[in-house]
């Protein structure tokens, strides 16, 4: 710590009331708890990824750092304040020689970052949901870029062997057999996507995102969500593919045992922007967050004059990562999972489940209908029965685009869980052909519920005017009298969910039959009918 940084601790320091002044130290900056307000000085270093050399760098990375995240967290950053007086006596926004430059910020409670909320169990599934929504919006808004500087293939390859060429060299045998089983895979998958990486440059989705999107850098305040520190100082590592800056979350919840609230957030974040192409490199993304991760921790263990202890522990959340990269990049278990049912059978509350169960990525007919046509999903089209948007042309481009976007989740090695009601054959037999064409097992989960219960719930669901559905009780009726029963052949791959009585415990059995047929390859006998709590 610096003379400086040791005077800033004196709350005379400060022009407002600083009882007990905090400091929080990262390898590049400090940060002063001060009273109401924190001070974020930038470290005099020159690193390969950063350059903080002179003042006048770091009076710019200050100005930077303020604008970039007043993009997301406009009431956290207040301003960048000059640090004058003597290195002895500073005075923190005062007037005269600067001696250093602060983001000025709101200062909030260590217990409201979501990391400590996670470890509590705080972090609850609606903030989850609020969090995708906003970063949706963000990502929406965000310029995005063509230029060959970021996002090309090249541009994408190259830090994640870089990942390797800084571990190798002080890896010993069992470590470089990992590493190099991840570099083969990281080379393989990228020639496979490469023309995809291009695409998604040429498409747009390079964009100025946060860069640094985990649990230490989102916290809760006045009740909302809210990304802070995104990345000031690397044009490199904050103009990415927004699939790269999800993934980045959605690792590091799995990283902590969370994988269900990962997979929460993708499903939230894919809803809300509809970018499901990005699912192709989803799983590139993820295994090379979790390196970048394994990496980090493996150069802080080879610091010089490390404490054995220290050495020990970050070589082992080194490992961990590595671990956990080697996980992500053998998981592929395609499957196509249809959900079966009248309005207001329990459809969606399954396939939620089953998606954050099974690691799943969900489409919802309801949401895809209305992205057709331009609406949001929550939006009403007011269309009649058989008419505007739910006449049979666009039933039929619905289920089409449904059987696309499966087709692209298989095919990245995903559980593709479609949200339809299915109730024609018309509906169901492309998705058959599909799962048979791309060799995935294909399972009908069958929701069903007593014809009171059903219209009750329609009923409820219109009446509160807050679900991408827009089913009425006329629409019921016309499903109960129209619906086309399994084949033979299908009834071989029904799964069949009893949902009534207790809601939690009939989807949670709901959920726990789905899966057990899916570790079942051949099920070519009748299923088990879920039971009821």
């Amino acid at each position: 710590m610096t003379p400086l940084i040791t005077a800033l601790t004196n709350p005379d320091a400060y022009r407002h009331p600083a009882p007990g002044v905090e400091i929080i130290e990262t390898h590049i900056s400090w940060v002063l708890l001060a009273g109401d307000y924190a001070y974020k000085i930038k470290k005099p270093v020159v690193l390969p990824f950063v350059d903080f050399g002179t003042l006048a760098a770091r009076h710019r990375y200050c100005e930077d750092e303020v604008r970039l995240n007043c993009r997301l967290a406009p009431h956290v950053y207040l301003g960048v304040v000059p640090i004058t007086g003597s290195v002895k006596t500073p005075i923190v926004d005062g007037r005269g020689t600067v001696l250093e430059y602060a983001v000025k910020m709101r200062r909030f409670e260590q217990d409201a970052l979501f990391d400590h909320m996670l470890a509590r169990g705080a972090l609850n599934p609606e903030l989850i949901d609020g969090l995708a929504e906003r970063i949706a919006a963000f990502h929406a808004k965000a310029p995005a870029t063509t230029s060959p500087d970021f996002g090309t293939p090249d541009k994408v390859l190259q830090p994640a062997l870089d990942n390797f060429s800084e571990m190798l060299p002080h890896a010993d045998s069992a470590r470089r057999a990992r590493l190099d089983a991840l570099a083969d895979w990281t080379r393989q998958t990228f020639a496979r996507l490469e023309p995809v990486f291009a695409a998604r440059h040429r498409d747009g989705w390079v964009r100025e995102c946060h860069g640094d999107l985990h649990l230490r850098n989102i916290a809760l305040i006045d009740g909302c969500p809210v990304p802070f520190d995104c990345i000031e100082f690397s044009t490199e590592f904050r103009w990415i593919d927004v699939i790269n800056e999800a993934a980045f979350l959605v690792m590091d919840l799995m990283d902590r045992g969370r994988s269900d609230l990962g997979y929460r957030f993708l499903d939230g974040y894919l809803a809300a922007s509809g970018d499901y192409a990005g699912v192709s490199v989803l799983r590139f993304y993820l295994v090379y967050r979790a390196l970048v991760r394994a990496k980090i921790h493996d150069l802080r263990a080879h610091q010089a004059n490390a404490d054995p202890h220290e050495v020990a522990r970050l070589q082992a959340a080194a490992d961990h990562y590595l671990t956990l990269a080697h996980d992500i990049a053998r998981a592929e278990k395609p499957a196509l999972i249809l959900m079966h049912g009248f309005s207001g059978a329990g459809k969606s509350r399954v396939a939620a489940a089953l998606t954050e169960a099974h690691g799943a990525i969900r489409l919802r007919s309801d949401v895809e209908r209305k992205r057709l046509f331009g609406l949001d999903a929550s939006a009403r089209s007011h269309s009649d029965l058989n008419a505007g948007i739910y006449n049979r042309e666009s039933g039929t481009k619905t289920y089409a685009r449904l059987a696309e976007l499966a087709q692209t989740i298989l095919t990245a090695g995903y559980p593709a869980i479609v949200d339809a009601a299915f109730l024609a054959r018309w509906q169901r037999e492309p998705m058959r052909e599909l799962a048979d064409r791309l060799g995935a097992p294909l399972r009908i989960v069958d929701c069903t519920a007593d014809s009171d219960t059903l219209r009750e719930r329609v009923s409820a669901r219109a009446a509160r005017g807050d679900d991408a559905s827009e089913a009425t009780l006329e629409v019921l009726e016309r499903q109960m009298t129209s619906h086309e029963p399994f084949t033979t052949a299908e009834q071989a791959q029904v799964v069949r969910c009893a949902m009534e009585g207790a809601e939690a415990g009939s989807v949670a059995a709901c959920v726990e039959n789905v899966v057990s047929h899916l570790s079942d390859p051949g099920c070519d006998h009748p299923p088990r009918r879920a039971r009821r709590p």
